[in-house]
């Protein structure tokens, strides 16, 4: 059954008389209702009548409908209107544009735009690296998606990706202090995607790839990585990726083994887990088994339908093991799932290597429910909030692209992912990890800062830096 959720969040206002053991019977109702309450709050008190909102957290829509119909019944309180907090949020949009500076004189106007502003254009023209100093090209990121794999609402198309799209650019804001902004295509075709990024590319610092469906993803972010100046990252891969190598990395720490002597199980081939394995193959893993829906990929196949299963055929499973995931999962020391729910069973598990790792991200449901794996599981983490250790991007994306952008980065490599990653775990220091905590809060403000730094290095180490001595920003 769901939990109760802020998602489903709604905010009931309620007029009622005010007299003893009113507000018990309301409180009294939601609890019949099984309605989780958030806050009370008074609105205003009018002959002899108070009128309160209660926020109540539901289950889901039909639930939150439920306990408004069961407040309805209770004798002398009128449900005055009822309202969506996830939609109040949405109204009208959740960011904005904002200048940097008043316009109050004509002196503020000449200087911010003719004549003053011809100056500045022209110092560009002459050199289209001072575009990066001169505008907002400097600090902004496009969050670019054509909606065909959104959340996990799969393809629901431009318009609908935007809200999805608008609160990455928050988060960019929120957590690093990067300007970023939804683009949402009205096309699925690679080569308009492609040829529309190069066309934006200009006003940007650095291009963001987000939900957009595998295999195309593949070949958008790798064909615009190699043609444009400024780097081009898609998160639903990469950034998965280091974030799992980070909760990686600490797990391995409190179980007391190594990343080269453990047997892996990725049951996902799409875009997210086979970023996921090259990162660990990177890292230095190697025995890694991916299962598909058919099971394990392994090379004595026929040829796979598309390039990334064959890079997958071609760069695993060194044991050639083969069938279900049931059976490749026996003696795994860890699972990681970006697949679909409820794949893994608790039998599965208990089949695991002695202190079993769980990563069960499919979202909003993973392959296990944690309370379902406990009885065998070391370590579990998943990407939904409500459970402890969520592999959650966030804990990426942001100081990423702040490092990128500090230092006019023009790629986005490897070596800086590793680094991404070796940030995250090291926010928590050994000595502090637990099995409920082996990857840092979504919240945890070090965590954008030691990327970021940690980025920029990697980037001025390996040559793909433009500047080199601006140290990341304090965007605490």
């Amino acid at each position: 059954m769901n939990q109760h959720s802020p998602s489903y969040a709604i905010t009931i206002r309620l007029r009622y008389s005010d007299s003893p053991g009113a507000m018990g019977k309301i409180t009294t109702a939601i609890g019949e209702a099984d309605g989780a309450i958030g806050a009370v709050d008074i609105v205003n008190i009018r002959g002899g009548k108070i009128s309160r909102d209660f926020t109540v957290n539901a289950r889901d829509v039909d639930h939150g409908k439920r306990i408004v119909e069961h407040l309805r019944t209770v004798e002398e309180v009128e449900v005055v209107h009822t309202s969506d907090r996830v939609f109040l949020m949405h109204l009208g949009g959740k960011i904005e544009v904002l200048p940097k500076m008043p316009i109050k004189t004509r002196d503020d106007l000449s200087m911010a735009y003719t004549p003053g502003v011809a100056r500045v254009c022209n110092a560009i023209a002459e050199d289209p690296d001072s575009s990066f100093a001169l505008t907002i090209r400097q600090n902004t990121v496009a969050v670019v998606s054509d909606g065909s794999a959104v959340l996990g609402l799969g393809n629901i198309g431009p318009r609908a990706a935007m809200p999805v799209m608008e609160g990455k650019a928050m988060l960019f804001k929120e957590f690093a202090g990067v300007d970023a902004f939804p683009i949402c295509l009205d096309t699925q075709d690679t080569e308009a995607i492609i040829e529309t990024v190069r066309q934006l590319a200009p006003t940007f610092g650095g291009v963001n790839l987000e939900d957009i469906s595998a295999p195309r993803c593949i070949e958008i972010e790798e064909r615009l990585d190699k043609e444009l100046e400024i780097p081009v990252f898609h998160d639903d891969q990469h950034g998965t990726a280091i974030v799992v190598l980070a909760g990686l990395k600490n797990s391995l720490l409190r179980v007391g083994k190594a990343l080269p002597n453990i047997r892996i199980v990725v049951n996902g081939a799409g875009a997210a887990g086979t970023a996921i394995v090259k990162l660990l193959l990177i890292s230095g893993a190697k025995d890694i088994v991916v299962c598909d829906r058919d099971g394990a990929i392994h090379a004595g196949e026929p040829s796979q339908p598309d390039a990334s299963k064959q890079w997958i055929a071609d760069n695993t499973n060194p044991r050639g093991a083969s069938g279900k995931l049931s059976e490749v999962i026996q003696g795994a020391d860890v699972f990681i799932g970006v697949s679909a729910p409820n794949v893994l069973q608790t039998e599965d598990v208990a089949a695991m290597a002695a202190d079993p790792i769980v990563f069960a991200l499919a979202n909003p449901d993973p392959e296990i429910l944690p309370a379902n794996a406990a009885p065998h599981v070391r370590i579990m983490a998943t990407g939904r909030s409500d459970f402890p250790n969520q592999i959650n991007n966030v804990l990426c994306f942001p100081g990423l692209f702040r490092g990128v952008l500090d230092v006019r980065a023009t790629t986005i490599n490897n070596e800086m992912k590793l680094a991404a990653a070796e940030a995250i775990a090291a926010t928590i220091p050994e000595s502090d990890l637990l099995d409920d905590y082996v990857i840092p809060s979504v919240f945890d403000r070090r965590v954008a800062k030691v990327v970021a730094q940690a980025v920029a290095k990697a980037a001025v180490d390996t040559g793909v830096a433009r500047r080199r001595n601006k140290p990341a920003e304090d965007i605490m």
